[in-house]
């Protein structure tokens, strides 16, 4: 378990430093394959900050890019966090049965049709699966199409048969409490144009991540498959939302060790698109948390991200 703590710091870091970080922990707590919680914090958190410096001191690109990258990368995650069992069943052909996602359904397959609706050929959560592993791997061309789809499906779900109505009149993407649909075309739309402005970009300028970084949505895709687990669902709501707190810290640890931007830009993009939704549908809350703490929760760490860059460069000056 060590081991698998090791894997937050950088590459270059487990290289040099890996086996005498392993043997401390070893010698600090004998006979224990996991540091106490308060270590394991501390651990964490220095090894965000090291691959926040890895990221900063790299010149490759300006912090401004991979900002963008950045926030397309959320987006696109953020975008699949409804369909993740709808996928997995997709994929491995499983029915899904009384268990099926906001859509009549009938037959072995999910785009099946079933009483009163329409045939829908492919899940919808195929589009920000398609956009977010070729985000990862620093294509944003083939990224671009995906998202203009995702626009089109949303636009035209009255008359689409493509992709049904299943996700787009339904389930929307929620996360601390926000409820965006799939017809609303905010997120898709922010997610195209940032596709398209890495698109204009040379490739090499890109980032590009492991697939070791779809482990993690794999494991999602499973538990929401295997336990149909649902977006709607309280318990899926409150992973969700340690998920994204979580976040915001990492992206603070960054921005303070750092005094960088970057992560600054995913941030408010996603703090703005929530809350145009709150506006929009002001009593279309999930109701987990009061209403004035999901927009402090969403508008609050942009100050905290500005302010903890701005001390950083001031120290360094």
């Amino acid at each position: 378990m060590n081991r698998l703590l090791l894997q937050v710091y950088p590459e270059p870091y487990r290289s040099r430093q890996g086996e005498e970080l392993l043997a401390c922990l070893a010698e600090a707590y004998p006979g224990r394959s996991w540091p106490p919680p308060r270590e394991v914090v501390a651990l964490a958190r220095a090894g965000v900050q090291a691959r926040a410096r890895a990221v900063a001191d790299d010149t490759a690109r300006p912090w401004w890019l991979d900002g963008i990258h950045l926030t397309a990368l959320v987006l696109a995650a953020l975008a699949l966090v409804p369909y993740l069992q709808d996928v997995w069943h997709w994929a491995l052909h499983i029915d899904p049965g009384r268990h099926a996602i906001a859509f009549p359904f009938s037959g072995w397959y999910p785009w099946a049709q079933g009483p009163g609706g329409r045939t829908r050929l492919l899940p919808y959560g195929l589009l920000p699966l398609l956009c977010l592993i070729a985000l990862l791997r620093g294509k944003p061309w083939i990224a671009l199409p995906a998202a203009v789809a995702m626009i089109y499906a949303g636009a035209t779900f009255n008359s689409n048969t493509l992709f049904g109505d299943e996700g787009v009149a339904g389930l929307g993407y929620y996360g601390l409490g926000a409820p965006i649909t799939a017809r609303d075309l905010v997120l898709s739309g922010v997610l195209c144009a940032a596709c398209a402005v890495l698109a204009a970009c040379r490739p090499d300028r890109l980032r590009r991540h492991s697939y070791r970084w779809l482990v993690p949505v794999v494991l999602a895709m499973f538990v929401a498959g295997g336990l149909h687990v649902i977006s709607v669902s309280p318990a899926f709501q409150r992973g969700l939302f340690v998920i994204e707190v979580a976040a915001l810290l990492a992206a603070w640890v960054a921005t303070a060790a750092t005094g960088d931007y970057r992560w600054l830009i995913p941030v408010g993009v996603v703090a703005f698109i929530r809350t145009q939704a709150i506006v929009v549908q002001p009593n279309g809350f999930m109701q987990s948390l009061p209403d004035l703490i999901v927009l402090l929760l969403l508008i609050a760490p942009l100050p905290a991200l500005a302010i903890a860059a701005q001390r950083r460069q001031s120290r360094g000056a």
